[in-house]
């Protein structure tokens, strides 16, 4: 095995456990805390889901694939439906991503409408609406409109890129992921305008007992996430789309180690998207900060058990001397 193969490898199988272990985690919030079950959480769930299958389904292909069964995915209907499910997963990924930055920019530009706007049975049919277009572009290739094949430089099956294919590739880059990630970028940028001119007017934050005024540097304090919410997408995906039409126009082979670290950023986005668009946010740094207070409350429980038979042995051992009959008798005479 090659120097940059082990590498790639390595970085593949690590990226892909930290994104199911971030992934995993926010689903384990959402099971302890009804309270961020909200009219919108299908989103953030169905996202959730999605980039937790794809970073599995990357991972198990490409360990599959290094180790010597490259020769099981190269032809047939095995490789197809291995493209079909990255390509489906991907897509549902990034556009579920698109509708719930909608949501945050929904939330801040129209907070007095938003309830009217958003509301549960809106989100249901957005993501049928998500998954029907995903199924049916992941599937054209088996309709004769584009094909899968095996790409030996990053061990997985992926949509093949040439001038007979052109039509597929084209539609696949510019509406379901150039569009999906322009659209966030933008939507972030706005957020980003909204918040500054809202740093500048001031704004006061009321509860139940009385109001205060939130300084202009928390504002932009958040503004840091928000920048980066808005451009990561770009940066991971930006060299797999530049080569992607590299490959089209030019039918030129691109580098090995290109094709490996633009696979690589792909699957570095699952791991990113529950930090940056939900665990980033207050409500959720709160439920993880109480469920790690409960884990630790847990295993302290757990440690005291343990020992307890021991202390109540040390404590019962004087108890039962006093309580035999001979000293008994003898306090009892002395009395």
């Amino acid at each position: 095995m090659s120097p940059e193969l082990l590498i790639y490898a390595t970085l593949i199988i690590c990226t892909s456990i930290g994104a199911l272990s971030a992934n995993l985690t926010l689903l384990l919030l959402f099971v302890s805390h009804l309270k961020l079950r909200t009219d919108t959480w299908g989103l953030t769930l169905n996202l959730s889901l999605c980039d937790m299958m794809f970073g599995i389904s990357v991972t198990s292909v490409a360990i599959f694939s290094i180790l010597g069964g490259s020769t099981f995915l190269n032809y047939g209907i095995a490789c197809k439906l291995v493209g079909f499910t990255m390509v489906l997963l991907q897509l549902a990924s990034l556009n579920s991503l698109a509708w719930t930055t909608v949501d945050k920019f929904t939330e801040i530009c129209f907070p007095l409408r938003y309830a009217q706007i958003v509301t549960k049975r809106r989100i249901w049919i957005i993501l049928s609406f998500l998954w029907i277009y995903a199924i049916l572009v992941a599937a054209l290739p088996f309709m004769g409109f584009g094909d899968y094949s095996f790409n030996e430089d990053v061990y997985a099956c992926l949509p093949s890129l040439n001038a007979t294919t052109m039509p597929y590739s084209m539609m696949l880059f510019s509406g379901g992921i150039i569009t999906p990630i322009l659209a966030i970028s933008v939507l972030y940028v706005a957020i980003i305008h909204i918040a500054r001119s809202q740093a500048k007017r001031g704004t006061f934050v009321c509860n139940d007992q009385h109001c205060y005024y939130v300084p202009i540097r928390s504002y932009f304090r958040n503004t840091f996430v928000l920048i980066f919410s808005a451009f990561y997408l770009l940066v991971c995906w930006l060299p797999s789309i530049t080569i992607s039409f590299y490959e089209i126009f030019h039918a030129h082979d691109v580098p090995p180690i290109a094709q490996m670290a633009s696979m690589w950023l792909i699957v570095l986005t699952s791991g990113i998207n529950p930090w940056v668009n939900s665990l980033a946010q207050r409500k959720y740094r709160k439920a993880l900060r109480e469920s790690w207070r409960k884990l630790k409350r847990l295993f302290q429980d757990m440690g005291s058990s343990t020992e307890s038979p021991s202390e109540n042995e040390r404590h019962s051992s004087p108890q039962t001397h006093h309580c035999l009959p001979g000293h008994n008798t003898t306090s009892s005479i002395q009395t």
